[in-house]
């Protein structure tokens, strides 16, 4: 799969939920490997925050993304519709601290990228995927989100308040095509009892009840009504019984949970990939959806490419037979058993490595651990299956080592492991000469990296 940006730009205006400002924000298309970033336009040098976890600072009412002094706020519903259509890069140009609520759901955002259309981009995507269970909890607020290993990306939300009106709800996002159809259009919600504190705290100036669905679950005096009306510039009414107070109803009896979903997406869209597994969260909230996208922030950061994911039972893409078509390698010296994924700019390839090993012979016979030098070799013969890749007729050229740079061994090799080397171009194919990077795993660990430089020379 490929990355993905806009067509061509579109632009957005309406109030900030929380300043009350008119705003403009335009999306711009973006180059590959760019990710999510926002531009304060209306600055001086027009400074620029990414959209990733590291960069969050507050998460009350709203995500707040900070660099060096410069904030930006509400984001969220922006991110998750670029999320679920798929873009992996957008510069977002905004003239203000927020972006616009508009009517408190994404659903503007979806039809404007529905309107301008997608391109596809020359790198392949790079997604994170969740390998196994992993979980984070919040005790003193008893949220959590749990991720489990799923080939695709879903969200369940699990809602629970101290109120008569909304107690309980559930929902669930199977599929991201449905996002716009299920979950765009679900508006974020406040209790009528919150208003009051909020804008004591400098907030929701730009609340009202075309944004926003508002509850009332608590008795309240008509005079303390019309007081939180007229803080918020609405009308007065009377409300004579517990529920929601829109003109506009709800599309979904569970909008708010469905809600809740946008905002998982829209804050797990700070982690800078798009996921592969499925999220199970109670009780959700910006803080703990921030908190596990900054907890997948360090792993990335940690390795910067992750472990490839490796079924035995799969189909090889290349099995031995085809590899000995393609190398000229023969035993004891053929070091990649098959290739099970391949793109444009990498490779994987697998090596099954056992006791019978000819090089366990003498090293060493007490304690049999397989040479470093051996495991860049196996990678550079990955790397050779890459390059070979890029021309018709394969069988007719051979791949030769030029130069080996930045070596690391971090654990060693032994019979019973088994090998990833994931290969992969640093610099264009050049007059026959590729810069690749190779990374060798068994499991999740790596245990050596390597850059190295190779030559394509067509056989006499």
């Amino acid at each position: 799969m490929k990355q993905i940006t806009l067509k061509s730009p579109f632009t957005v205006h309406g109030k900030g939920l929380h300043t009350g400002l008119t705003i403009e924000a335009t999306f711009c298309p973006a180059p590959t490997g760019h990710g999510y970033k926002i531009q304060r336009v209306d600055l001086e040098g027009e400074p620029i925050i990414e959209a990733l976890a590291e960069n969050v600072v507050n998460t009350t009412r709203g995500t707040v993304l900070e660099k060096g002094d410069v904030k930006v706020s509400t984001a969220e519903h922006a991110l998750s519709a670029l999320y679920a259509a798929g873009i992996d890069n957008c510069l977002i140009k905004v003239n203000a601290p927020e972006l616009p609520i508009l009517d408190g759901s994404a659903l503007e955002y979806c039809k404007k990228i529905g309107e301008v259309g997608l391109e596809e981009q020359e790198d392949d995507k790079i997604f994170y995927v969740i390998k196994r269970k992993t979980e984070l909890k919040d005790e003193s607020t008893g949220s959590s989100i749990i991720a489990l290993p799923d080939d695709g990306f879903s969200v369940e939300s699990m809602i629970s308040f101290d109120s008569p009106v909304l107690s309980n709800q559930f929902a669930v996002l199977e599929k991201l095509e449905d996002f716009e159809k299920e979950v765009a259009g679900c508006r974020t919600f406040v209790f009528i009892r919150e208003i009051e504190p909020l804008l004591e705290q400098n907030l929701i100036k730009g609340g009202d009840l075309d944004n926003a669905i508002v509850i009332y679950d608590k008795k309240m005096s008509q005079e303390q009504l019309n007081h939180v009306a007229d803080l918020t510039h609405a009308d007065h009414r009377e409300v004579a019984e517990f529920g929601y107070i829109n003109d506009k109803p709800l599309q979904f009896e569970n909008e708010p949970a469905r809600h809740k979903i946008m905002d998982i997406i829209g804050d797990l869209a700070l982690i800078g990939r798009p996921l592969k597994g499925r999220i199970i969260a109670l009780k959700p909230g910006h803080g703990i959806n921030t908190a596990f996208a900054k907890k997948i922030r360090q792993e990335i950061k940690r390795q910067e490419v992750q472990a490839p994911s490796y079924n035995p039972s799969d189909a090889p893409l290349m099995d031995v037979n085809r590899i000995r078509e393609l190398l000229p390698h023969r035993y004891p010296f053929l070091l990649v058993d098959k290739v099970t994924e391949k793109g444009e700019k990498y490779i994987v390839g697998v090596k099954n490595v056992t006791g019978n090993e000819p090089f366990f012979t003498g090293h060493f016979p007490q304690e049999p651990v397989m040479p470093g030098v051996l495991l860049v070799e196996a990678m550079a013969q990955t790397g050779g299956l890459l390059v070979l890749s890029t021309v018709d007729d394969p069988e007719r050229y051979s791949t030769y080592f030029m130069k080996i740079d930045n070596v690391k061994f971090r654990q060693k090799v032994v019979p019973g492991d088994t090998l990833l080397f994931h290969v992969s171009f640093m610099t264009p194919l050049r007059r026959g000469c590729a810069m690749m990077k190779g990374i060798a795993f068994v499991g999740d660990k790596v245990v050596c990296e390597c850059e190295f430089m190779a030559q394509i020379i067509k056989n006499k």
